[in-house]
């Protein structure tokens, strides 16, 4: 590539759980930490949320963990087709994705990862401030990549 992803840019690891309240609970006990907040998110399906190229609606059980310099990212999905559904299905429990932000090069590295023959629309959202991809990279680097602008 001629535009690398830069390593200090790694920030997130996202994994996909079936219960997550007990993954949160486990996640705390291991790091002795309060159990964190889990939210619902949805995420309408428009021109700023799409699955596979369609805009397509889902619901998430979503928590963070902050560690130092990156956050460990549970999501389990409770409604509607999504990436994080699809790889709950195929896989169960693990590591859906590793994010890594990018700044302004975003558009050149996803152009890139395209070109090489990544499918860069498994997963694309847009909110105010930012944007994340999901390119679908797990058949050759065993994880999907999360390429965001900012975080």
């Amino acid at each position: 590539m001629n535009t690398p992803v830069n390593k200090n840019g790694f920030i997130q690891i996202n994994i996909v759980v079936s219960d997550i309240e007990t993954a949160a609970k486990k996640w705390a006990e291991l790091l002795g930490i309060e159990v964190p907040e889990i939210r619902i998110n949805h995420l309408e399906g428009n021109e700023n949320y799409k699955y596979r190229g369609k805009p397509i609606s889902c619901d998430l059980k979503v928590c963070n963990i902050e560690m130092n310099g990156f956050v460990i990212e549970l999501h389990e999905p409770v409604g509607g087709e999504s990436s994080f559904q699809e790889f709950l299905d195929k896989h169960g429990n693990g590591v859906h994705h590793i994010g890594f932000e990018v700044g302004d090069k975003r558009d050149e590295i996803i152009e890139e990862l395209k070109a090489a023959g990544y499918d860069t629309d498994r997963t694309v959202g847009i909110y105010p401030g930012s944007s994340w991809t999901i390119v679908d990279s797990e058949d050759t680097l065993g994880v999907n990549l999360n390429i965001k602008p900012v975080r």
